[in-house]
């Protein structure tokens, strides 16, 4: 009897293996530098001792390759005895980048500002960085933002600026100049829900400073004042991009709501928000099609002061420097990349796009969306000169020719893609 018995004992346990998937035994990560392991590691959701997830993988893929201090990413699956070997192959980029952005019309408008940005700091994936900005006057700024400090899913963001332009304002009978100080402190907590999902929330204190210049005038609005401002903030955004380098496919939406609070009755509290619809697709091999589209609607005040922007650096390329103001805003930025010339690390792609949107005036209402004169629609080319190793290091040069009434044409030049 006690034959019989361990003969069943051995077969039993012997169907249990076999019926067992092989687990994880190993996990390693390859072709990192700079970039920390544990940084790495924190960030994927395989575990050594589960099962093989193919999806689960693929998923850390695509989340690896949206890190700036990465390039591309990859893996393989090799068979031991005791289970499986994954390996995580990575290629860095270079992630201390200059920026540049310089933006002209032909009204011999000039601006430009400059940066320098670490984008992995300590091998951590953490950005820190500063700009410097002349737009007729100096500007600056410095941001801190470390999205995985406490973990997987949660971050923190620090921003300071110190902001000064020459801004227009628009009276019934005419144009003023004033020139606009804007200082801000900003503390952000960020969370990750899952590889779609994220939230920003936080809270901005700042102080707004307008000091007349030049131009008309009107009744009721200030020729200088001084006004703190508290600012709450809330921005969510769902992100299914897919990166190859330099191609991009999927859809990505991004929700920004704020709430501002004023110590001054001529500018009153308001509320702010607006949506950005991403979409991209590849087209072919070497073609990229990408689309934005730009929603937004601001509390409705009859304030020279609106929120929403016409901006050469903002939405529409060529059209100038804040040329108009509004209280809700539709803009569609479309455009074909195509990949003209790539070997090894560099890539140089031509742009064709156009950008196209309209303006709520302060006060009005959505009619003024099909109004003629709040229309603006800019067709223009451009080129890309890109290196592939190191992160946004994409020199662009548009070019846009405006086809609406009173349009202007100009050229903008930055560093990345415009969207």
């Amino acid at each position: 009897m006690n034959f019989h018995r361990i003969l069943y004992i051995v077969f039993f346990i012997t169907c249990i293996s076999f019926g067992q998937d092989k687990v994880i035994s190993e996990i390693h990560i390859q072709g990192n530098n700079k970039t920390k392991i544990a940084s790495i590691l924190k960030l994927t959701t395989i575990k050594q001792g589960n099962a093989l997830d193919s999806l689960q993988i693929e998923k850390d893929i695509k989340r690896l390759k949206r890190l700036p201090s990465i390039a591309h990413a990859y893996y393989q699956v090799n068979t031991k005895e005791e289970g499986y070997e994954v390996v995580y192959g990575i290629e860095e980029n270079f992630t201390i980048i200059p920026s540049v952005n310089v933006y002209t019309t032909n009204n011999d408008e000039f601006a430009f500002r400059l940066g320098l940005y670490e984008f992995n700091l300590m091998g951590r994936n953490i950005t820190l960085g500063a700009i410097y900005q002349n737009d007729i006057y100096s500007s600056y700024g410095a941001n801190l933002r470390a999205p995985f400090l406490f973990g997987k899913n949660l971050g923190i963001a620090l921003n300071y600026s110190n902001l000064t332009t020459q801004e227009p304002v628009f009276l019934e009978n005419g144009t003023a100049d004033y020139k606009y100080n804007n200082t801000s402190y900003e503390i952000l907590g960020l969370y990750q829900f899952n590889l779609q999902n994220r939230i920003e929330l936080g809270i901005n204190y700042f102080n707004e400073e307008y000091t007349y210049k030049t131009g008309a005038t009107a009744d009721g609005v200030p020729l200088d004042f001084d006004v703190n401002k508290l600012l709450y903030k809330l921005i969510h955004e769902y992100d299914n991009l897919d990166y190859d380098y330099q191609y991009v496919s999927g859809f990505k939406s991004v929700f920004n709501m704020q709430y501002v609070i004023s110590t001054e009755d001529i500018l009153p509290d308001f509320i702010i928000g607006w949506n950005d619809f991403l979409y991209y697709k590849r087209i072919g091999k070497k073609g990229n099609w990408a689309s934005r589209l730009r929603l937004g609607l601001a509390t409705n005040d009859d304030s020279p002061f609106a929120p929403f922007a016409v901006d050469n650096n903002l939405n529409i390329r060529g059209v100038g420097n804040t040329i108009d103001r509004g209280t809700g805003v539709i803009v569609l930025n479309t455009e074909y990349r195509h990949t003209i010339y790539e070997k090894d690390w560099f890539v140089l792609q031509s742009n064709v796009f156009v950008d196209g949107g309209s303006w709520r005036n302060p006060g009005g209402d959505f009619g003024d969306f099909g109004e003629s004169q709040n229309f603006r629609i800019y067709p223009g080319v451009g080129l890309r000169f890109m290196h592939k190793r190191i992160f946004n290091a994409i020199f662009r040069i548009d070019y846009g020719h405006g086809i609406t009434e009173n349009a202007t044409n100009g050229f903008v030049f930055g560093i990345g893609q415009y969207f």
